[in-house]
């Protein structure tokens, strides 16, 4: 019997393959407690499984192609590196030593504290990296217990449904050729779809019970794109999808037609497509695409997975090899964007709630011996390339009086200690808090340029959590309410004559462009993958006919016909 379902769609690609259910999920671990003569052998034993957990994500490490790009095999190092991580290999050894706890156990309470750490983050992105300790965790735990990895199996061109993927679980799964794959949680912002639009594995998330409703074997059609699965379908229907796999695939090989072919308009407006970066390594590809700039160059992952915080060297030396790799493009630092719940260096206060409390700059102005290294680091190489400065979660102009008067000091300590470093470099600060795009006039006569973060600007503004399974759904780049604020920061920058871009998801999004552009949006910042999809979509658009139909649309905002309205300048020109 045919099945038909929805989901949340996370890539653009369609598949077709046979269903491979991941019976397995988190280990049920119960409490058990051994004789304290035995202790010494069971602190034995939890050593041999983390070793042996190790040299088993080493084998998958080597098995990943030479020509992988470094961000993906990044994700298998992180894991490596955590499996050395004294969070995870020596306390777990105190509670066996300290409790007499079966290994199991001492490690499942540890898995337990860990996670509960990364729940309470504030940045979304990164508290879905709690995945990657449940990843280790389940690693170790199925050494200890001695079982087999589902994902040693022969996969290739199997579409596999599980209740949730690791990044790692993905990164192998793709090495061994899968087709797609459908998870029963999930959400378009975690870490593994990201990493699925990066590998351009066709996915769809949230598709709840979907491992009880489909059968080993059947033969399932994945459409990441729209969020649909079908299963046991007609040939008909096949033949309808085996054509759109064609068709997208030709189409990918036009898009890469466009490279080096300047972003404009039909009538020849310049708009600029910059890329989102995390690692270093993102620069390879954002030059082969020939990116206008880096737009977004997020700095978080030096922080992370590690105890202390990384010194001015360190960072001097990973944001020069970014700046001398990109070869003359452009890049926009994001100065820290942590919470005060991320425990470096003795910033350890609590909050209730996190998302509303010390983060980012409020948390880098606090903590000004923390801050200090990494604005050293920016400034002094700048001197390798062009950079500016970004400062994230502003919420009034004093914090960037602040950060001004911090800088000034900061250029005065490298004069002073002679170090070269590259003066008046531009600062700007990200719009995601509904009172600075409220304010947004006020910002632009205190900063060289803003951009436009719409995915914690959209969560402040609707009261959601983007990433919560129960309440995703009421994210709606659309809504009234935020076309307003979006406009708003917009129109403010054009009175000032200071460049506005957007670097949240909603400007990678073709759908949304027409509208940007009509609204006067001319930088977009995204994710590369989506660099030349952009380009396309702006290639075939009147900058002008949009302008005219999105001043009507902003003066009918909530009306009857706004939908249709919507409708009109979201259709292709």
């Amino acid at each position: 019997m045919t099945f038909a379902g929805n989901g949340i769609g996370i890539t653009r690609g369609i598949a077709i393959g046979e269903a491979h259910i991941l019976q397995r999920g988190l280990l049920e671990i119960s409490p058990r407690m051994i004789d304290t003569a035995d202790v010494p052998a069971e602190i034995k034993r939890f050593q041999l499984a983390v070793n042996g957990a190790r040299e088993r994500l080493h084998e998958i490490r080597q098995k990943i192609p030479g020509n992988t790009r470094s961000d993906i095999i990044a994700f298998i190092d992180t894991h490596l590196l955590m499996m050395n991580d004294a969070a995870l290999v020596e306390v777990p050894i105190k509670l066996i030593r300290k409790h007499a706890y079966a290994a199991e156990w001492a490690l499942q309470l540890q898995r337990e504290s860990l996670v509960q750490v990364f729940d309470t983050m504030d940045d979304p992105y990164l508290r879905t990296r709690k995945d990657d300790v449940e990843h280790v965790v389940n690693q170790i735990q199925m050494a200890l217990l001695d079982l087999d990895d589902e994902s040693n199996d022969n996969l290739s061109g199997k579409v596999i449904l599980a209740q949730d993927l690791t990044p790692a679980d993905t990164i192998v799964m793709r090495h061994q050729g899968i087709a797609a794959f459908i998870t029963e949680f999930g959400g378009p912002m975690s870490h593994t779809a990201i990493l699925a639009r990066s590998l351009d594995i066709p996915a769809v998330v949230g598709v709840h019970s979907i491992t009880r409703l489909l059968h080993q074997g059947e033969t399932v059609v994945v459409d990441g794109e729209q969020g649909v699965i079908l299963a046991d379908a007609d040939q008909a229907t096949l033949a309808h999808y085996q054509h759109r796999i064609s068709a997208a695939q030709s189409r990918a090989t036009q898009l890469r037609n466009l490279i080096g072919k300047a972003a404009t308009t039909r009538e020849g407006v310049r708009v600029h497509l910059m890329a989102n970066i995390e690692l270093p390594e993102d620069i390879e590809t954002t030059r082969e695409l020939q990116a206008d700039a880096v737009g977004l160059y997020r700095t978080e992952f030096l922080y992370m997975n590690r105890q202390g915080m990384p010194d001015e060297e360190e960072h001097y030396q990973t944001y020069r090899r970014v700046v001398e790799g990109l070869d003359g493009i452009p890049i926009t630092i994001r100065t820290l964007d942590l919470g005060a719940d991320k425990q470096v260096d003795g910033c350890t206060s609590y909050c209730c709630n996190p998302a509303l409390g010390l983060r980012a700059i409020r948390l880098c102005l606090k903590e000004p011996k923390m801050f200090q290294p990494q604005l050293r680091a920016i400034l002094r190489a700048a001197v390798h390339g062009p950079v500016r400065i970004m400062i994230p979660m502003l919420s009034n102009l004093q914090e960037v009086r602040k950060l001004k008067a911090l800088l000034a000091e900061t250029e005065a300590a490298l004069s002073a200690d002679g170090i070269p470093f590259a003066k008046d470099i531009p600062v700007g600060g990200m719009i995601e808090v509904p009172a600075a795009a409220l304010a947004a006039d006020a910002f632009t006569r205190e900063l060289d340029f803003l951009s436009i973060g719409t995915n914690d600007l959209i969560q402040y503004t609707l009261a959601i959590d983007r990433v919560d399974d129960e309440v995703n759904y009421l994210y709606d780049p659309l809504h009234p309410a935020i076309l307003r604020l979006i406009q708003m920061v917009i129109t403010a920058g054009q009175r000032a004559g200071i460049p506005i871009s957007m670097c949240g998801e909603m400007a990678g999004d073709p759908r949304y462009i027409p509208l940007l552009i009509g609204m006067g949006l001319r930088e977009f910042s995204m994710q590369p993958g989506s660099l030349l999809i952009a380009k396309e979509r702006l290639l075939q658009l009147d900058a002008a006919k949009l302008a005219k139909q999105t001043r009507k649309l902003m003066k009918r905002l909530g009306e009857s016909d706004f939908e249709q309205l919507l409708g009109k300048i979201c259709a292709l020109h």
